[in-house]
C-alpha cells in the first residue's frame, strides 16, 4: 500500500497528526476496514472523500482514536493509588495539580475525582482531562454511560455519585464539576508543568516506541518532583530511570 505513505503526509498537513507516530499494521487495518465500509478502493480515494467532507473527517479522527474505558479498570491499581499514592501526594500538598491524558469518554478522570474524594472534599478537586478526539470530549462532558461501563465500579459509589436513569448511569453534577476537559494531541501539544500525578493509561501500546519514548520524556518534564505516573496495566515503564523515574508500586512511577 504504497498510497498509505502519502495518505500520512496529507493527514499531516490537514490535522497536524502524524500518523507515522503510530504502530502502522494496527492503524493501517483499522483505516482500510473503515474506507471499504465506505465504499472507497484505497488511501488516495479516502483522503479525497476526507478533505471534502467534514462528517467523514471526524470519522476518521474517531476511528483512529482508541476509545475503550471503564470506572476503576483494573480495580486493584485505583486501590493502590487511593491507598498508598494519594496519601503520600496530599502529605506535601492538599491542592494537587492531576491531569488525566487520553481520557477517552471520561471513565478515568471521573474515577480519579472519585478515588480523591475518600481523602478530600469534592469541592477541592480539580483535574484536567485531554484527548485527541473532540467527540468523545464531548460525550464525557454529559457524562452519561451504559452499565457494562461501571462493572467494577464499588457499589456504594456507584449509589454516591451516580444517578441511574434506566439502561444508564449519569455522573452527578459534583462530580462532573471537578472535571475540565480540553483537546490536546500528545504528539504534537505543548505539555503543561508543575502536575502532582499524570495518569495515561491503555493508549501507549498504540504509539511506535520513537513516540512512547518522546512521550514519557514529556510527563517526566511535567511532573513535579516527587509527582507521580499511573500507566497501563500493559503499559510497565522497562527502564524508568531512562526518564527520570524510579518504580513506586506496579504500574506508578515516582519522578526523581
Amino acid at each position: 500500500m504504497a498510497d498509505y505513505g502519502t495518505f500520512i503526509e496529507n493527514i499531516k498537513r490537514k490535522t497536524g497528526i502524524d500518523l507515522s507516530l503510530y504502530k502502522e499494521a494496527q492503524m493501517k487495518r483499522r483505516l482500510t476496514s473503515l474506507y471499504e465500509k465506505r465504499g472507497y478502493r484505497n488511501f488516495n480515494d479516502y483522503y479525497a472523500a476526507i478533505h471534502n467532507n467534514k462528517d467523514m473527517l471526524e470519522e476518521f479522527l474517531d476511528r483512529m482514536t482508541i476509545n475503550v474505558s471503564e470506572f476503576y479498570r483494573n480495580a486493584q491499581r485505583w486501590d493502590v493509588l487511593e491507598k498508598k499514592i494519594f496519601p503520600k501526594l496530599l502529605a506535601n500538598n492538599k491542592k494537587l495539580k492531576i491531569w488525566s491524558a487520553a481520557c477517552s469518554t471520561g471513565e478515568e478522570p471521573y474515577t480519579i475525582a472519585m478515588v480523591l474524594s475518600n481523602h478530600i472534599p469534592l469541592r477541592d478537586i480539580s483535574i484536567l482531562a485531554t484527548d485527541l478526539d473532540v467527540g468523545v470530549l464531548e460525550k464525557a462532558k454529559v457524562g452519561l454511560y451504559p452499565e457494562r461501563s461501571l462493572k467494577e465500579a464499588p457499589t456504594p459509589i456507584v449509589s454516591k455519585y451516580f444517578n441511574n436513569e434506566g439502561a444508564f448511569y449519569q455522573v452527578k453534577d459534583e462530580v462532573k464539576r471537578t472535571v475540565t476537559f480540553k483537546q490536546h494531541n500528545l504528539l504534537d501539544d505543548r505539555y503543561d508543568t508543575g502536575y502532582d500525578l499524570i495518569v495515561c493509561r491503555n493508549v501507549m501500546i498504540y504509539f511506535t516506541e520513537e513516540a512512547k519514548d518522546q512521550i514519557y520524556r514529556n510527563f517526566s518534564n511535567s511532573l513535579k518532583p516527587g509527582g507521580i505516573l499511573f500507566v497501563g496495566s500493559t503499559e510497565q515503564i522497562f527502564n524508568p530511570g531512562k526518564y527520570g523515574f524510579e518504580s513506586e508500586d506496579t504500574f506508578f512511577y515516582r519522578k526523581l
